[in-house]
């Protein structure tokens, strides 16, 4: 389990966890790891989960679909994020969403119960990794929150203006190289393609940023948070 304890220790489930008794814990986990390739299923939405999911290679999205049929990308995974974990210990144990690799990926399955069960071979630091456990839970039930408060967000100039100021703020760069392709920006704002589109260029015309396919320039920050405060 070396190998595997090689990719996974910056997990943030395994925080404060050494690479040798992760190795050892790994054991006692007994993990499933499975190969995808590019635009393959990881999960499908509705169905039994039974296990979470850290990616160990490659990139992954997870997504929604809505009633009209439309995708909506909620976040973009890569080594060595995980999925699955509020889910995986609710009531009613089902995928809340479908993922999605974006690359050829490889991604590690441990089951839920494999964490907060008894550890049958006392590992000094299974304590620890159910701690972490719940501190992922209760961080991403903070995210998740945030989430909708940008999904209620109404017009599109917000969504641009708020996603690129995010940007800003993370990066503390004016110019910065957006995570996203346009019709994925589109479908994480769930907006239209030509709708973010016309909305990125009328930004661009009013002087408040440039662009070059995935490159963004913020021209006028103060700008930008006055068409914030006047929507």
């Amino acid at each position: 389990m070396e190998h595997l304890a090689e990719k996974v220790d910056q997990c943030s489930l395994f925080r404060d966890i050494s690479r040798a008794e992760l190795a050892a814990m790994l054991h006692c986990l007994q993990p499933v790891v499975r190969k995808y390739h590019k635009d393959e299923l990881l999960t499908v939405e509705g169905e039994p989960l039974s296990a979470l999911g850290i990616v160990v290679a490659g990139n992954a999205a997870v997504t929604k679909e809505s009633v009209a049929g439309s995708r909506l990308i909620m976040t973009l995974l890569e080594r060595p994020m995980m999925f699955g974990e509020m889910a995986a210990f609710s009531d009613t144990p089902i995928w809340p969403a479908t993922v999605v690799a974006q690359s050829d990926c490889e991604v590690l399955f441990i089951q839920a119960q494999s964490i907060v069960g008894q550890c049958q071979k006392h590992c000094a630091y299974h304590q620890q990794l159910i701690y972490n456990m719940l501190s992922i839970v209760t961080n991403r039930a903070l995210v998740l929150n945030r989430k909708v408060e940008f999904l209620l967000l109404k017009s599109v100039r917000e969504k641009v203006v708020v996603y690129l100021l995010e940007q800003y703020r993370q990066t503390g760069k004016e110019m910065f190289v957006l995570p996203l392709d346009r019709n994925e920006m589109a479908d994480f704002l769930n907006v239209t393609r030509p709708a973010l589109s016309r909305e990125m260029g009328r930004m661009r015309d009013e002087g408040l940023i440039d662009y070059h396919r995935a490159s963004i320039k913020i021209l006028d920050v103060e700008g930008m948070r006055r068409a914030l405060e006047g929507e």
